[in-house]
């Protein structure tokens, strides 16, 4: 520890802090841009936090100046006051102050820091940057007229996934940040994760908003089917004011029903699916000598991601298409056959907590005789827009069930499929069982759970047979295990790998997660709050009296009466994809 004074008040901090952090272990909330914003700090470049400092030569960024023995602080003094205005009235001058029309309003930091320090309108007038927005790739747009260069989101992809998709491009006022040569996202090798959305403090980077498809589906009198992923309920109520990690699923499905969908079901069932699949495929090439190890393709992020960078190991892909498109083709078949409609027009609309999913549903290899499994894929975010839009106060809601008529029973395993480590669980639950004829006991896998970012391993004793597995999250960590493969030195049989950071529910299309904003939670949320949303799950688990797939009575209806048997025909017609090596970004260069 040592001493320091902040506005002439004695304090002892921990060696090694920068001056916000100090200031902020002391109950001063110095103003800024890029600090206690997921690990993303930049090099202090916006100026919003600067503060005097004895010992230091005028006025200091405090989220990059270390703190050091006898320092005294000052934030407070009109010199310090003075230049924070400054600096953000500076960026206000070329920023595009939309805000009434801007998706990031209510939870835009520029804003909130901007009404911090008193920022004055127009205080600086004169020319803009050229402007560059991009709006082709099906997840992601991109608007430079919102961009502080505050590089959170270059770091975001460096630190997730370890790619270079977003840099800056060049210099002084013409500085923006792009994918390289100022290339669309869809003529990039980005995998569409979303993460560098969740980082972004304005509306710079945002989702590719398909509210628009699901009014003109309802215009068009579609039969409009809503399904949500499991990560959903662990989030939603965040933007309406509950505290992270409170699960909402009840009043979700109530909220979806009065937005006029003529049936809201719940991705679960879905994910159940995967598991009979999955679990059949696993056993298969365990027994028969199939390419081992055998990934996860759940992920739509990841997915893209081998598809661009390891193009050479897809065989060791699951042929499994992901929960939510299993679905939308049962319902574009069983279900439009049960209700006596032409598949034609029945749109599906899936809530998913990525954005990723946007890219994945358009995909050629996702379609059954020319229809697309799912029709339109919204946020958790634009779900909450919609809500607000429609005038309902989620709050007063009633606790609803999710419809049931052939698809609403799920079981635990499918719930937690939305935290890392959550498909493997599952998985291995139902493959125990087809291996042993006993359930594993006791149901919790707990070796393979986690949610943080990184590699996780065990051994699983099924029948004398050692099956080792491992789990990552984020394409940084995930990258390690391929190269293992590449080389031949993997000894796992099952992978499990999610694009995001822990799991889906640290997805791009998650409620934004800004500490600044959230003044009700506690001062340590970005360390757990992937945990506390990962124990909404994990809880909802333990409160079914189903917990493996294989016992779910509705999937053992679906197999009798449509399916057959899991892997057989009519399943790899629906259920089953394929996947193709695509050329990265010097390939395309050349």
């Amino acid at each position: 520890m040592i001493n320091i004074k902040i506005e002439g008040i004695d304090y002892q901090v921990q060696e090694g802090l920068t001056i916000l952090e100090a200031a902020k272990s002391c109950g001063y909330e110095i103003p800024s841009l890029c600090a206690f914003n997921h690990g993303e700090c930049n090099q202090g470049s916006c100026r919003a936090c600067l503060v005097e400092a004895t010992g230091a030569r005028g006025l200091v960024a405090s989220c990059v100046y270390p703190v050091s023995e006898g320092m005294e602080i000052r934030i407070s003094s009109p010199k310090a006051v003075e230049a924070r205005r400054r600096s953000v009235e500076l960026l206000l001058s070329n920023h595009n102050k939309n805000c009434q029309q801007c998706d990031k309003n209510g939870h835009c930091e520029l804003l909130h820091v901007a009404q911090l320090v008193g920022a004055r309108d127009d205080a600086f007038a004169g020319s803009h940057s050229e402007i560059s927005i991009d709006r082709l790739a099906p997840a992601l747009v991109r608007d430079t007229s919102k961009c502080i260069l505050c590089g959170r989101c270059v770091a975001r992809c460096q630190n997730a996934h370890g790619l270079g998709i977003l840099g800056f491009e060049n210099r002084g006022f013409n500085t923006i940040v792009s994918p390289a040569e100022n290339r669309s996202f869809a003529d990039s090798p980005c995998i569409q994760c979303g993460q560098c959305v969740n980082v972004c403090p304005t509306g710079a980077l945002m989702e590719n908003s398909e509210i628009s498809l699901i009014d003109e589906a309802f215009k068009a009198g579609k039969h409009v089917i809503a399904q949500a992923a499991p990560a959903v309920r662990a989030a939603l109520g965040e933007e309406f004011g509950y505290p992270i990690g409170t699960p909402v699923t009840g009043k979700m499905a109530a909220a979806m029903r009065r937005l006029g969908f003529e049936r809201v079901y719940d991705v679960n069932f879905g994910a159940d699916l995967t598991i009979m699949e999955e679990g059949t495929e696993l056993l298969h090439r365990l027994t028969e000598g199939g390419t081992l190890p055998m990934i996860t393709s759940c992920s739509p992020g990841w997915v893209n991601y081998a598809e661009y960078n390891y193009g050479d190991l897809l065989p060791h892909l699951s042929t499994c298409k992901s929960p939510h498109q299993m679905q939308g083709a049962i319902i574009k078949s069983w279900w439009a056959k049960q209700h006596d409609v032409d598949p034609k027009d029945v749109f599906v609309v899936s809530v998913m907590p990525c954005v990723a999913k946007k890219f994945e549903k358009q995909r050629d290899q996702l379609k059954v005789d020319g229809l697309q499994d799912v029709d339109a894929v919204i946020t958790t975010r634009e779900l909450a827009r919609m809500i607000r839009r429609s005038g309902i106060l989620f709050n007063r809601l009633p606790d609803e069930e999710w419809d049931a008529d052939i698809m609403g029973d799920y079981s635990g395993a499918g719930v937690i499929f939305g935290v890392t480590g959550g498909v493997m669980e599952a998985a291995l639950r139902t493959v125990y069982f087809k291996m042993t004829g006993k359930e594993h006991e006791p149901i919790e896998l707990t070796a393979v759970r986690g949610h943080d970012a990184g590699i996780r391993e065990a051994s699983i004793d099924i029948n004398g047979a050692k099956v080792n597995v491992a789990i990552a999250s984020g394409m940084k960590s995930a990258s390690v295990l391929l190269d293992e493969i590449r080389e031949g030195k993997s000894k796992y049989h099952f992978i499990e790998i999610m694009g995001c950071p822990g799991g889906c529910i640290n997805g791009g299309g998650q409620p934004y997660v800004r500490p600044a904003l959230l003044p009700n939670e506690d001062d340590n949320i970005l360390d757990t709050y992937k945990e506390k949303r990962a124990q909404a799950l994990y809880s909802e688990d333990e409160r079914q009296t189903v917990r493996q797939s294989h016992n779910n009575p509705q999937i053992i209806e679906l197999y009798e009466k449509f399916l057959g048997e899991p892997n057989g025909h009519l399943a790899h017609e629906l259920l089953h994809t394929s996947y193709a090596a695509r050329v990265g970004f010097n390939e395309v260069k050349k």
